[in-house]
């Protein structure tokens, strides 16, 4: 009875095992590699699987996902010598489970290789500046050179980002130093600039202004010699009225008296001012007068003949 009891309860343990040996439920986003005595066998989708017991084995589970490499502190020499660290990421599946799992040894530590390999090798074909400049460009070198062999490993690249460049300390300096320079080599042409736009506006309100100064004094010489003018014509016109006033019945009393009374109104005035003056009196006051008057009857004829004049040469002819 104790024995059948005992065999009972080790076949139902065995059944037990055979069961949890034979079914297989893979969860979602899962692929599973199955060995049948060693050999690769098949690959288990998720869901309920069936496997033959001590036959078929799970070797490898592996994630269907997309799984994220951060690969940092990469250094790496460019084109010009210059030494730069690079941190970078990429996004990868698997999507043949049968070579990431025999196709390498760990999928994982290659991505990792390859990824810091070719950022190498492509900041070694590029300069400086443009590593620094161009990421896109970098990204882009870096999938075509990689792609290539993921697929030998059965892995899809899904992307790959550069996320930072940093020169080296001594390398960031330089490169501090010369925009410094730069920016004071800016500064000391826009200065310049302004010097020099400054000096042309200047010549150019000394130019205006020596314009200006000279049609004012061209406009002035024009006013002038009118006003010049206008006194000779007016000197001209009161010397004939005055020519003629003496021609006219008159004329020469009226001048002589005009004459005696401004001599003597000067007179007066000089003995009104304060100043000391010594007045030189004729001796003959009359005497004085007749000779003004004398002169104002000289003028009278110089005028009268210069009026007559043509009339004159008529009557010769």
């Amino acid at each position: 009875m104790s024995s059948g009891l005992f065999a009972s309860g080790l076949i139902i343990i065995l059944l037990a095992i055979t069961f949890f040996k034979c079914v297989r439920i893979v969860p979602q986003a899962d692929q599973w590699i199955v060995e049948r005595l060693g050999k690769y066998h098949s690959t288990l989708n998720p869901g309920l699987n069936i496997l033959i017991p001590f036959l078929d084995v799970v070797a490898y589970k592996m994630s269907a996902k997309d799984q994220m490499f951060e690969v940092k502190g990469i250094e790496g020499i460019t084109k010009d010598n210059a030494t730069v660290g690079v941190n970078a990421i990429c996004f990868i599946r698997i999507a043949d489970p049968n070579k990431a799992a025999y196709g390498i040894d760990s999928y994982s530590a290659a991505v990792q290789n390859l990824v810091m390999t070719t950022i190498r090798n492509a900041v070694g074909g590029m300069n400086l500046d443009d590593t620094l400049s161009n990421r896109d460009q970098l990204a882009i070198n870096l999938r075509a050179n990689m792609e290539e062999q993921m697929n030998d490993w059965g892995l899809i690249l899904r992307t790959v980002d550069i996320q930072d460049i940093t020169p080296s300390d001594s390398m960031r300096k330089s490169m501090e130093q010369q925009a410094a320079a730069e920016r004071e080599r800016k500064a000391t042409e826009t200065r310049a600039e302004g010097n020099k736009n400054a000096a042309i506006r200047e010549a150019e309100g000394k130019k205006q202004a020596m314009i200006l100064d000279a049609e004012a004094k061209l406009e002035a010489s024009r006013r002038e010699a009118e006003a010049i003018e206008t006194l000779a014509a007016g000197q001209k016109k009161a010397t004939e009225q005055l020519a003629y006033a003496l021609n006219s019945a008159g004329g020469h009393e009226a001048m002589s008296f005009q004459l005696a009374n401004n001599y003597v109104a000067t007179l007066g005035d000089l003995s009104k001012s304060n100043n000391t003056k010594v007045i030189a009196m004729p001796a003959d006051l009359a005497q004085a007068v007749g000779g003004l008057l004398n002169a104002g009857a000289l003028m009278s004829v110089g005028a009268e003949a210069a009026t007559d004049s043509p009339s004159g040469n008529k009557r010769s002819s």
